[in-house]
């Protein structure tokens, strides 16, 4: 008789890899010596301690610890997550991706330990030598020897970091760091950007990812941009989040000096002076967005709503776009009728779109039908919708044969005392009436996954029924990473 230890060796990483727990891998390395040399990789590929999790601090002392007294572990970090606060975006990681460190909310130094913390993230980190990506977004735990400790890999290639420099570390450290592919700074002080300018001198033609996060800060400008723009030659990805300083100016500053053709943009929370009609035209006469794939847009109370509808169908005109993302940088956006800007939408793009994302803003259930029935790759689905219309919402979902992730949000200002719970039951009611290729569904700040369960009937038919279950992954849900202003 076949046991399961008789398995290809070659089948059993496919089947660890959708061991999304660290306690199953950890199970998976007693199972027998075979299984302890494939599962070991794949249980530090990824370690992820959030600031939900009981003890988490103490994990991190605890795995940072291991990683500088077991070289032989710490070589099989792909990424890992410390994320004791969401205060900045969860970069992707694929199975295949080289390998990562996320540091989001490591704890700030401890006087009067028996552990020296610094130490042990420098030995640690030192001993990860194929890090290839690190993110480190805690403000005031990053310094100039965890910064020195990073360059000891050559292999780095993607950093993210918080850029509150103040009593925490020199921004001309920062201009060590060539040959990157992706930057990625919150917060920068006005030091770091300054360094900014200079440390893209020595990276910016490799460079293929740009990401500037804020919170209403002013320093990063137009003229900032401007002077980017001659080292940002090679750029696919922008994103500028939280920066009111920035208009079109600066943006196209960026968009006309690239050489590749950017396929992702982000334009979140710029100035509300910002000439979307004055960038589409540029755009449009200069054909500067035809490899553009990606691209997310805030709207706000002061927009003359149908000015931007036209203009942003007219900057997308020539774009090969799969996802479109949107959202309202305050309160919630009681809009106009939007109904026909979703209906060329779907006219142009609708053959491609593989993502759709609407936040903090409603759109009528004939839109979503519409959206459901015309774009025949939809996958992923982040909507608003009164709690009153999910019965009809049920209904257009049906119409999307490839979904694989759902999110709804209720408009929160309209529940101002209690926010309806959308309850288990009800929810897979909705589940049921999708496409079977649905497999995560979300309502409000609740996320479930969905399985499949085989039943077979007194006759002997076999049918296959929905079942929602925890969500067990350790990224935290798109739906939640959209909103960053």
């Amino acid at each position: 008789m076949t046991e399961f230890t008789n398995l290809p060796l070659e089948l059993l990483p496919c089947v660890l890899y959708h061991l999304q727990k660290s306690h199953h891998l950890t199970s998976t390395c007693l199972v027998s010596k075979i299984f302890y040399q494939f599962s070991v990789p794949e249980l530090y590929r990824r370690a992820s301690i959030y600031s939900w999790h009981r003890e988490a601090k103490i994990k991190v002392v605890l795995l940072f610890d291991t990683l500088s007294r077991c070289p032989q572990l710490a070589k099989y970090v792909r990424r890992l997550g410390l994320l004791l606060c969401l205060c900045a975006v969860l970069a992707k990681l694929d199975a295949h991706s080289p390998l990562r460190a996320e540091i989001r909310d490591f704890p700030k130094s401890q006087a009067n330990t028996e552990i020296d913390i610094a130490e042990l993230i420098l030995r640690g980190l030192r001993n990860c030598i194929n890090l290839r990506s690190c993110t480190w977004t805690r403000d005031g735990s990053l310094t100039s020897d965890i910064l020195k400790a990073l360059q000891t890999s050559d292999q780095l290639k993607e950093l993210e970091i918080n850029g509150h420099h103040e009593g925490n570390y020199d921004p001309v450290v920062l201009q060590s760091f060539g040959h990157l592919t992706k930057i990625s700074l919150i917060m920068p002080s006005g030091a770091v950007v300054n360094q900014l300018i200079h440390w893209l001198s020595t990276t910016g033609d490799t460079l293929k990812s740009l990401t500037l996060i804020c919170k209403s800060s002013t320093i990063i400008t137009d003229d900032i941009l401007e002077s980017l723009a001659p080292n940002l030659s090679n750029l696919e990805q922008l994103h500028i989040t939280g920066c009111p300083r920035v208009t079109q100016r600066g943006i196209w500053a960026v968009i006309s000096a690239n050489e590749r053709g950017i396929g992702s943009l982000g334009l979140e929370g710029v100035s509300s002076q910002f000439g979307m009609p004055i960038l589409a035209d540029r755009c449009t006469r200069n054909n500067t967005l035809s490899h553009l794939r990606s691209i997310t847009l805030t709207v706000h109370q002061q927009l003359i709503m149908h000015e931007w509808m036209t203009s942003v169908l007219n900057l997308l005109s020539s774009s090969p776009l799969e996802v479109f993302q949107v959202y309202s940088t305050g309160a919630f956006f009681e809009s106009p009728t939007t109904d026909d800007f979703w209906r060329k939408m779907v006219l142009a793009h609708g053959s491609r779109l593989t993502r759709l994302s609407v936040h903090r803003m409603l759109i009528s259930l004939r839109a979503i039908r519409e959206i459901c029935e015309k774009c025949p790759s939809l996958g992923q689905l982040f909507i608003v919708v009164e709690p009153d219309y999910l019965a009809q919402l049920a209904e257009c979902l049906s119409y999307a044969k490839r979904l694989k992730v759902v999110h709804i949000n209720y408009p929160l200002e309209a529940h101002t005392d209690t926010l309806p719970i959308l309850f288990e039951s009800d929810a897979l009611e909705i589940v049921s009436k999708c496409s079977p290729t649905l497999t995560q569904f979300g309502c409000n700040a609740k996320v479930w996954q969905v399985e499949k369960v085989i039943e077979v009937k007194d006759d002997g038919a076999v049918f296959v029924r929905p079942k929602l279950s925890p969500y067990e992954s350790p990224d935290i849900p798109e739906a939640f990473l959209v909103v960053r202003t």
